[in-house]
C-alpha cells in the first residue's frame, strides 16, 4: 500500500447522528452509536482493554463520507449498563461468549448485512473470535497490536516482561497480600478489585494501573501514562473487567483462535504492529499472518502498543484502501 495519496491526518472530530441501548439480555444493556454516512460502507469499531469503552476517538480513522461508523461500548464499562465500576454488578454474564452474541445482534439491529471490523489489543482478539464464528458477516478487517489473549501472552504480560521492568513489576507483585504472591498474580488482583473494603478495592486498581503504564512507559510517540489517567469509575470498570477476562484466559481454549484461522480465508485484513509493543510482542502478529494468507502485517518499527505517527499513517492508508472496495 503506498502513502502517496492517502491523507496522513486522521479525520475531523464529528457527532453521532444516532445512538441508543440494546438490550442484550442478562440484565445488560450495550450502548452503541453510529457516525458518519448512514448510506455508507459499516465499520464496527471493537475497543480493546477489556473493559475500555467511552473512547470515541477511532472514528477519526475513516472517512465520514464513505464509511458508516458504528461504536459500542462492551458489557459493563463506557456508557453500556450496569456499570462495573459499582462492585454489587456480577461479571458473570460478562464473558467473550457474551461479547460475540451482543456483536451479532447489534448487527441484526442496525440492519447490517456485512461489515469491516475495526480494533486493537483486547479489541483484535473479541474481533477474531467473532470473525471465526461469523466469517460470512465480515467484508474486511483491520487489527492493531495484535493479541489472541492466550495463556502465554497474559503470562508474558504480568510476570514474564518484568525481565525488563524487575522494579515496577515487584511492585505490582508486592501489592498483593504476601500469601498472594507467588501464584497467578491475575488471579489475585481479580479477588482484590472484589474484596469488600472500598478503599482495597481502589488501591488495586491503581496499581494495576501503575503496572500498565509501566509496560508503555517508554513509548513517547505513544500515550504513556494513559491508564493511570482513566477516571475512578472508568479505572475502577476496567481493572474488575481486565483481571476476569484474563483470569479465566477469556473462556478461549488455548490456542483456539490461531488454530481456527482458516475459517478467515477470503477476509482480507490489514495486520498493523508496533516493533517496540512489550506488552503484546510482534510473535502473536507474525504467527497470525503466517496462518491467514489473507492477512497483510505491517511491522511499524517506530511504535509500541499505544502507537505512533507512523502507525496513524498505516492505519488510515487500510481504511482508505478497503472504502475502495
Amino acid at each position: 500500500m503506498g502513502t502517496e495519496n492517502v491523507v496522513a491526518q486522521p479525520f475531523p472530530h464529528i457527532e453521532p447522528y444516532a445512538h441508543g441501548l440494546l438490550d442484550v439480555g442478562d440484565g445488560n444493556q450495550v450502548y452503541w452509536e453510529t457516525s458518519g454516512n448512514p448510506d455508507g460502507k459499516p465499520a464496527l469499531v471493537v475497543h480493546g482493554g477489556p473493559g475500555s469503552g467511552g473512547k470515541r476517538n477511532a472514528r477519526k480513522s475513516f472517512d465520514p463520507a464513505i464509511y458508516r461508523v458504528i461504536q459500542f461500548d462492551q458489557r459493563g464499562c463506557g456508557e453500556s449498563l450496569p456499570h462495573a465500576a459499582d462492585p454489587n454488578v456480577d461479571l458473570t454474564h460478562n464473558t467473550t461468549e457474551h461479547l460475540i452474541a451482543d456483536m451479532e445482534l447489534l448487527r441484526v439491529h442496525l440492519g447490517i448485512e456485512k461489515w469491516l471490523l475495526y480494533g486493537g489489543s483486547w479489541g483484535s482478539t473479541l474481533i477474531l473470535a467473532y470473525a471465526e464464528r461469523y466469517p460470512e458477516r465480515v467484508s474486511e478487517i483491520i487489527l492493531i497490536g495484535v493479541t489472541m489473549t492466550r495463556p502465554e501472552e497474559t503470562d508474558w504480560l504480568y510476570h514474564g516482561v518484568a525481565r525488563f521492568l524487575p522494579g515496577p513489576w515487584e511492585a505490582f507483585r508486592d501489592a498483593l497480600p504476601e500469601s498472594e504472591r507467588n501464584g497467578n498474580l491475575v488471579a489475585a488482583y481479580s479477588r482484590l478489585v472484589n474484596n469488600p473494603d472500598p478503599a482495597v478495592v481502589a488501591k488495586a486498581a491503581r496499581d494495576w494501573c501503575a503496572w500498565e503504564d509501566a509496560v508503555i512507559s517508554h513509548e513517547s510517540l505513544g500515550n504513556p501514562g494513559q491508564y493511570s489517567s482513566k477516571p475512578d469509575a472508568a479505572m475502577l470498570a476496567f481493572v474488575r473487567i481486565c483481571t476476569h477476562y484474563f483470569a479465566n484466559n477469556a473462556w478461549l481454549p488455548d490456542g483456539q483462535l490461531l488454530r481456527d484461522a482458516h475459517k478467515l480465508a477470503g477476509i482480507p485484513a490489514v495486520l498493523i504492529h508496533g516493533r517496540l509493543d512489550l506488552s503484546t510482542p510482534l510473535q502473536t502478529a507474525w504467527q497470525l499472518a503466517q496462518a491467514w494468507p489473507d492477512a497483510e502485517l505491517h511491522v511499524i518499527d517506530d511504535s509500541g502498543h499505544t502507537g505512533s505517527p507512523t502507525m496513524v499513517t498505516t492505519i488510515l492508508e487500510a481504511t482508505a484502501r478497503f472504502a475502495r472496495r
